[in-house]
C-alpha cells in the first residue's frame, strides 16, 4: 500500500464516530435553594452573612452548554459556558457592613449573587466499554464572580475574576441499551479554598445520535482570601439533552 493510501485510510479512519465525534450537552432547569451562601466582604472588617438564612431566594432558571469533542476513543476535549444568577429578597437583623458600606438592620434590600463559570477541559477514559465509560482529566476554569447589596439608599457590589485548576472527573453505567446512569463533575479542594460541581442523574437514549437527560446538580465551594470570604452550597433540578453531531 503507498503512502498516499495510508494517508487516505488515516483520514477516513479519523473522521469516522468510531474514532472521532463531537457531542453538545445543553442543560437546565431551575436553581431551587441554596443551603448556605456565606459572605464576608472585606474579609477583614466585614460582616459576615449568611443569604440563604437571613434572606428570601428567587427560584431561577439556569442553562449550561457544554461541547465534547471526543477522538481516538478515550480522548475528550471539552469547553463549558455555565452562567448562574440569583436574587435574594429581603432585611438582615443586624447591621451589615459589606463593600466598605452600612446596610441598616431590617431595612428591605436586594443581593445579586452571580456566579459564572467557563471551563476547559482534557479527559481521558480509562474504561471505555461497552457499559461502563469511566474517566478522570483536568479542567481550567474561569470563575467570575460578582455580589451586589442594594436598597433605596445604597448600591454597591463587588466582583471578581480568577483562575480555579480542577479535576475532572466521568462514570456512566448503561444497565440497558436505551439507559444510562452518569456521575460527573468538577473538584478539588486548597488551602485559599474548594470548589465542587457534581451532577448524577439518568440519560434515556431515544436514538443514536439523540438523548435526554434529568438530574441533581450542587454547586459547592468557595474562597477565603485576602479580599473577601464567601462558600456557597447551591441545588439544580436539572434536564437536558445530549447530541451526537
Amino acid at each position: 500500500m503507498g503512502s498516499r493510501n495510508i494517508i487516505i485510510v488515516f483520514l477516513l479512519l479519523c473522521s469516522s464516530p468510531l474514532f472521532a465525534q463531537f457531542k453538545l450537552d445543553v442543560e437546565s432547569g431551575v436553581v431551587f435553594g441554596t443551603n448556605y451562601n456565606k459572605v464576608r466582604i472585606p474579609n477583614v472588617g466585614g460582616t459576615e452573612v449568611n443569604l440563604a438564612e437571613d434572606l428570601s431566594i428567587d427560584p431561577k432558571i439556569f442553562y449550561r452548554i457544554r461541547g465534547t469533542y471526543t477522538f481516538g476513543k478515550r480522548h475528550n476535549i471539552s469547553a463549558l459556558y455555565a452562567p448562574l444568577s440569583v436574587k435574594y429578597n429581603g432585611g438582615f437583623g443586624k447591621d451589615v457592613n459589606f463593600n466598605g458600606l452600612t446596610y441598616q438592620s431590617g431595612q428591605p434590600l436586594q443581593v445579586f449573587y452571580k456566579f459564572n463559570s467557563y471551563r476547559l477541559t482534557y479527559r481521558y477514559d480509562i474504561v471505555a466499554k461497552t457499559r461502563w465509560r469511566v474517566g478522570l482529566g483536568l479542567t481550567a476554569k474561569i470563575r467570575d464572580a460578582d455580589v451586589r447589596f442594594k436598597n433605596e439608599s445604597q448600591d454597591t457590589h463587588f466582583d471578581n475574576i480568577g483562575f480555579v485548576p480542577l479535576v475532572n472527573f466521568y462514570a456512566s453505567y448503561k444497565p440497558s441499551y436505551r439507559w444510562s446512569v452518569i456521575l460527573e463533575g468538577d473538584a478539588l479542594a486548597a488551602k485559599q479554598g474548594r470548589a465542587e460541581d457534581v451532577f448524577a442523574g439518568l440519560a434515556y437514549q431515544i436514538n443514536p445520535k439523540f438523548s435526554v437527560k434529568a438530574g441533581y446538580r450542587v454547586v459547592e465551594g468557595g474562597a477565603d482570601t485576602d479580599e473577601v470570604y464567601n462558600f456557597n452550597w447551591i441545588n439544580y433540578a436539572s434536564v437536558g439533552v445530549l447530541l451526537t453531531l
